[in-house]
């Protein structure tokens, strides 16, 4: 009952299925995306192996939410990927981060506020329900710094 089937008709729009039925509900929804990126850093006032540079390849991972579309979209991934590739990885990918980014100590901790504010940004010029739910940022694959929305609206 369970097995292996081919499918010999494709399902087709206006013929097996109605645009009305695309969308399934009125929720929000949350969708995640992981990008990677190499950057070196060194931080200041800091009394460890940190203070010399150094490298890492740093993992992200957003947790975007929004109310599906007519077709029962919250948000491509792919419009995910180039606000990723147009407005916050040209900041970051194979550069020293002391330079690219704002005057900071390029903390985990700081970084993880300054990628959630512009991913926040971008997106609200594109539909405004969305929000950036959280952001977590691998330094390491076992050490990370996270933020969240409700920590950022409401502190």
């Amino acid at each position: 009952m369970f097995g292996f089937t081919i499918v010999e008709n494709l399902q087709k729009i206006n013929e097996d299925i109605q645009k009305h039925e695309l969308k399934y509900h009125n929720k929000r929804v949350l969708i995640s995306k992981e990008f990677t990126f190499d950057a070196a850093h060194h931080l200041h006032c800091y009394e460890g192996k940190c203070k010399n540079l150094h490298g890492h390849t740093y993992k992200v991972i957003f947790g975007i939410s929004g109310y599906t579309d007519e077709i029962g979209l919250v948000i491509d991934f792919g419009d995910v990927k180039r606000i990723w590739k147009d407005q916050i990885e040209i900041h970051l990918d194979h550069r020293y981060l002391n330079d690219t980014l704002p005057h900071m100590n390029t903390t985990a901790e700081n970084m993880v506020v300054w990628i959630y504010e512009k991913m926040q940004e971008a997106l609200l010029e594109e539909r405004d329900d969305y929000r950036v739910e959280f952001v977590k940022l691998y330094e390491t694959p076992t050490s990370y710094a996270e933020v969240r929305r409700e920590w950022m609206e409401n502190e």
